[in-house]
């Protein structure tokens, strides 16, 4: 008996619309005309007799009756992507994905990595950047490292480095006539701050100078972190940093820590794998070593750490 399927075009049409929210971006992805989009829509909506999308003033919503046969078709569609990416590409044991966080990977793990390359030639390692975690079900990603206050419930998960802060500028900055000895001398400089960590700022303030009313996220914008710790050596201003991403610079006096306090924030960087699944020995090799990289930076940090350290 032959299945009584939807067609498979309009379900691909449908599945794009729902998750984009829109007919025109859907068309835009699919590469065909909001025409032809329309078409395929009406066409499952007279399959089934259900209306599934309802017009709104700036585009269209999912009706409930589409919102749980989206939630149907997704599941579908994301066994059938799994799948054949398990048919058409082999394992690999020689590779390994990585999916870090922007400012991580280029203030602390690729300056490491050569080491990792020295004792794991045999390990080809591939880096992609994103704000937000893996997913796992639906990405080709071995490991991921995120910043968490606490990671999600489960195994697969390995802490790594505590988020401290502390303030950083270029020497030559204070050699204009406006020194830095308190939290009150801010005022006479230009604060730098990443659009993507808000919390920097207002974490430190409140543990280093709670009585000062100052907007460390009004000054000087960043997309993210890595670019406002560029701008802090170009003299562009002060900010504050994670110790971790800043530690060569401070050895090399590229930056410093002029007022010596740190704040210990609530969250790590974790290292996540996908959970459930038997752990292969290029997950585990990057695992081992960036566990023994971590406990260096963490004795070189508590060897360092001044006096004036803040509790949280």
């Amino acid at each position: 008996m032959s299945r009584q399927l939807p067609p498979l075009n309009a379900i691909r049409v449908f599945e794009a619309c729902a998750r984009n929210a829109s007919f025109t971006r859907a068309a835009d992805e699919l590469c065909v005309s909001q025409g032809a989009v329309s078409r395929h829509i009406a066409c499952l909506e007279e399959w089934l007799d259900v209306k599934l999308f309802q017009r709104i003033h700036r585009g269209v919503e999912l009706t409930p009756q589409g919102n749980a046969y989206f939630r149907v078709v997704r599941n579908a569609l994301d066994q059938i992507r799994a799948g054949s990416r398990q048919l058409k590409q082999s394992p690999d044991e020689r590779r390994l994905r990585l999916k870090l966080p922007p400012t991580f990977a280029m203030r602390w793990l690729i300056p490491r990595l050569a080491r990792f390359h020295a004792r794991h030639p045999d390990i080809d390692v591939q880096i992609t950047t994103s704000h937000q975690p893996a997913d796992f079900d639906r990405e080709d990603v071995d490991v991921s490292i995120y910043s968490w206050a606490s990671p999600p419930s489960g195994p697969g998960y390995r802490r790594l480095l505590k988020e401290v802060l502390l303030l950083v500028c270029a020497p030559t900055l204070l050699e204009r006539g406006k020194p830095l000895r308190t939290p009150k001398d801010l005022v006479n400089h230009d604060l730098l701050c990443s659009l993507n960590r808000p919390q920097d700022w207002p974490a430190w303030l409140a543990a280093a100078a709670p009585d000062m009313d100052i907007d460390g996220n009004s000054g000087l914008k960043f997309e993210n972190a890595a670019l406002a710790y560029q701008a802090a050596i170009d003299e562009l201003g002060v900010m504050v940093a994670q110790y971790a991403f800043v530690e060569e610079d401070l050895h090399s006096g590229r930056l410093i820590d002029p007022l010596a306090i740190r704040v210990p924030t609530t969250r790590a960087y974790f290292l996540a794998y996908p959970p459930g699944r038997s752990k292969p020995p290029r997950i585990q090799a990057f695992e081992d070593w960036v566990l023994e990289e971590v406990a260096e930076v963490e004795r070189r940090f508590l060897t360092s750490t001044p006096q004036g350290l803040q509790g949280n």
